[in-house]
């Protein structure tokens, strides 16, 4: 590795050693396209309407001119340094198209539980969270725009959200008094909606081997259930088990927010509704795996190709040096090109004996092409055996997805029409025979077929011999030139339906 390749090894390392952090990504900010029902913002001179029983902060940084303007009943309209509106005449205005107002999309569509709406503040190419964990954890530190606006749900039913800290609106909470107060707020209520309860602590991770996340935790029986499911394919559904609404639209009361409280418990109902925001657009259910046996990890919504690398680890175990010696050793390789890799530690099924928490390597294949997972990770295996000591791993086992569905369907489909042509082919000899005997087929020889004395029509004297010798020969018509009497070439012959004819003329 050059020089190059060190520094930015280095400074990779760095990012990881941070405290993790997860940033809010979507916005309610008017210029914003995707926060309108036309997929663009409103046209000079249109009709624009905000939804009336909702409440929202709408961020406007630019100057526009409008016919006619709605606003809600509860909220607010923040203007940036030089934006505003202006009235204006729709008909002087071409580009409105057929006159239709431009809507402002419902401000409450974005629920805290939605994996898409978050990015973490530490990636790195190669590297990826299983579902549960792209979601703010207990211990991760919480930061949305300061430049823009923004809402938030908490759904009903949803286990209170705990994390380290807060940062809105240019201030960063770490204390629940302040963060409470703050929600109780009008500008608090304008940016966090539903009953769902937020809370922070200021607890670092002080556990060298990592943390918990949080959003997967169940309990024991469930542990014990799913490490029992997850061996084979799960359903891809998740009905009857997620919430039917992902976000409530009334608002924080004040008794809700000073309800916020330390609790330190697993989530039991953190990742139903996590799966169920992030298979909504997708009906509610998975996407079919493109492997056999494939793999669902613990924290992952769906089943995945590729491979499960489960370590024992002892006191003397580093996540983030593990991680990155995975990241530079291994993952750089180029027979390792397409694959991604999750490390994290999770609850340890309560069947198994010694520690309550492993460490969980995931590696996803993301290409078409399958088997990368299952070298990897049989290289780490071989890692482990060499230098697990140092590492602090005490023991290690892996589970691999089975080959891309493609293949297997091919030969199916090869098999399964010979087959069904041999099948075919059976049937048709056995029913035959039956058909038969049952006197519904029937078949005659040719020499039964006719009956003897039947007409059978006439002879062609080219292909009947017999009928040849037969018919006499026509004599040549009167003042007919006669043909030579030796010659014996017959090379004509008469169609013995014209032969009356012709010698009655």
């Amino acid at each position: 590795m050059g020089a190059l390749g060190r520094v930015l090894l280095w400074l990779q390392l760095c990012a990881l050693t941070q405290a993790a952090s997860k940033l809010w990504v979507p916005n309610t900010d008017f210029e914003v396209a995707d926060n309108w029902n036309q997929n663009r913002t409103p046209c000079e001179g249109g009709a624009v309407e905000f939804p009336a029983d909702k409440m929202l902060s709408v961020l406007v940084r630019e100057s526009h001119a409008v016919s006619d303007l709605l606003l809600p009943l509860d909220g607010e309209l923040v203007l940036a340094s030089g934006a505003g509106f202006g009235l204006s005449n729709a008909d002087s205005h071409w580009d409105c198209g057929a006159g239709d107002p431009a809507v402002f999309r419902d401000p409450d569509r974005f629920s805290w539980y939605d994996p898409h709406l978050w990015r973490s503040g530490d990636e790195a190419p190669g590297l990826f969270s299983v579902d549960a964990e792209r979601v703010p954890c207990r211990h991760d530190d919480v930061v949305f725009p300061s430049s823009a606006s923004f809402r938030v749900g908490f759904g009903a039913g949803a286990s209170p959200v705990r994390v380290r800290s807060v940062s809105a609106l240019g201030r960063t909470f770490t204390s629940d008094q302040d963060l409470a107060a703050f929600l109780a707020s009008r500008s608090g209520r304008l940016c966090f909606h539903g009953p769902g309860v937020l809370s922070v602590g200021p607890e670092d991770c002080a556990d060298p081997s990592g943390c918990i996340c949080g959003n997967a935790e169940v309990s024991a029986a469930a542990v014990e259930s799913r490490g029992r499911a997850r061996v084979g394919t799960m359903p891809g559904t998740l009905h009857g088990l997620l919430p039917s609404r992902l976000s409530d639209a009334s608002p924080f009361s004040r008794r809700s927010a000073l309800a916020l409280r330390a609790d330190h418990r697993p989530s039991p109902q953190a990742q139903p509704w996590i799966c169920a925001a992030l298979l909504q657009p997708l009906g509610g259910r998975c996407p079919q795996a493109a492997c056999h046996g494939a793999l669902r990890p613990q924290g992952q919504c769906c089943d995945l190709c590729g491979a499960i690398v489960l370590l024992t680890h002892g006191p003397a175990f580093d996540l983030e040096r593990y991680r990155a010696r995975v990241l530079g050793t291994f993952l750089g390789l180029p027979q390792y090109q397409g694959l991604q890799v999750a490390v994290s530690k999770v609850p340890r099924s309560p069947r198994l004996r010694g520690a309550d928490t492993e460490i969980q390597v995931v590696l996803a294949e993301m290409g078409p092409e399958m088997g990368g997972a299952g070298r990897l990770a049989r290289a780490l295996l071989a890692d482990v055996a060499e230098h697990g000591e140092a590492l602090g791993v005490l023991a290690v086992t892996m589970r691999e997805s089975g080959a891309h569905v493609g293949v297997g369907s091919a030969a199916g489909l090869v098999g399964g029409v010979a087959a069904s042509l041999l099948l075919a082919l059976l049937v048709l000899l056995v029913a035959l025979p039956l058909l038969r005997r049952a006197g519904r087929l029937r078949w005659r020889r040719r020499e039964e077929a006719v009956p003897a004395g039947a007409p059978l029509g006439f002879h062609n004297p080219v292909f009947d011999v017999a009928a040849s010798k037969e018919l006499p020969w026509p004599q040549p018509l009167s003042g007919a030139p006669k043909a030579a009497t030796g010659s014996t070439s017959h090379s004509y012959f008469v169609n013995p339906l014209f032969a009356g004819a012709e010698a009655e003329a």
